[in-house]
């Protein structure tokens, strides 16, 4: 990728007035998830932290004494915001010299940039659901997003309840057991939690069709008696392009009132842009600077299928 500037030598093309259009920019950008998928939280420092409170067990019979419960404590969250800039160098005989009106707003093709910079971060809590690699944040459970081995600081079974992992090819059967899977996820201290049926189904573009055949089939899928398809209309499908990019087989079941909570995306500093003239080449300088962070605060939220 070019990173010296633009010069008239290189877009000889544009001094010449005879050519019939000049295109720039044409390609529209995928679609944006940061506002989809996170919750916004605002941020004045370095970095955030987060701590989770255990639940309180259930209330035992009075034997003449008050039995004072003990809470345990929850994992400890940390997300930095990471610096992104980039700029653009233009030959300021080019600009002088050129005779369409394409390099002119280098400012707009820079926020673009950095929007789709973020975006592709975005999707990252999905492409990286399956490894305990992250981008911005540490967690003191270490896991996955979507592991079958989650852990609780309260001292009781995980035996069940701990697992957000599956590994089936999406189908209506898989589907089924994904749903049930999260129905019996646990809190901190093993107990039953009540998994809202606001679910969604984040898929890759390539497992679009298969989703809405699924969601949207009244009666009879894949099945010649034309019996009730208990998936119909009970999921919104959510296809993400960008997931495409990592793996187009993987899957997500999404509770997605809790996802919104779960999720957390700070725009430490918003784009900003400076434009100068470099008073030695006279180069028309275009920069772009931002600082962001994002992670996750649990992991109750959502079924991941690795498919191999």
């Amino acid at each position: 990728m070019p990173t010296t500037p633009v010069h008239s030598s290189q877009f000889i093309r544009l001094l010449d007035e005879r050519l019939r259009e000049v295109a720039e920019n044409k390609y529209a950008d995928l679609p944006k998830y940061r506002d989809m998928f996170y919750r916004m939280l605002p941020s004045d420092s370095a970095f955030e932290e987060f701590y989770e409170v255990g639940s309180l067990q259930d209330i035992p019979e009075f034997n003449g004494k008050v039995t004072y419960l003990g809470v345990a404590p929850g994992y400890h969250v940390q997300i930095e915001h990471k610096e992104f800039s980039a700029g653009t160098a233009i030959e300021r005989k080019l600009i002088d010299d050129k005779k369409y009106n394409v390099m002119d707003d280098r400012a707009a093709g820079l926020m673009e940039s950095a929007d789709r910079t973020m975006d592709k971060y975005a999707v990252n809590i999905f492409n990286g659901a399956f490894s305990a690699a992250f981008d911005f944040m540490t967690t003191e459970e270490g896991l996955a997003l979507c592991s079958n081995s989650h852990t609780t600081k309260a001292g009781t079974s995980t035996s069940s309840g701990f697992d957000n992992l599956a590994t089936g090819a999406l189908n209506k059967t898989n589907l089924a057991a994904a749903r049930l899977q999260m129905r019996l996820f646990r809190n901190d201290i093993s107990e039953r939690i009540n998994v809202g049926d606001d679910l969604a189904l984040v898929v890759p573009d390539a497992l679009a069709d298969t989703a809405y055949e699924i969601v949207g089939t009244p009666n009879g899928l894949y099945t010649a008696e034309l019996t009730k398809n208990m998936h119909y209309q009970r999921y919104e499908v959510i296809p993400c392009l960008r997931l495409d990019d990592d793996d187009t087989n993987n899957w997500f079941l999404v509770w997605k009132s809790q996802m919104k909570k779960d999720l957390v995306w700070s725009d430490r500093i918003k784009p900003e842009i400076t434009t100068h003239i470099d008073k030695e080449t006279f180069n028309v300088k275009t920069i772009v600077y931002f600082r962001f962070s994002y992670g996750r605060l649990g992991w109750r939220w959502i079924l991941g299928s690795q498919v191999s």
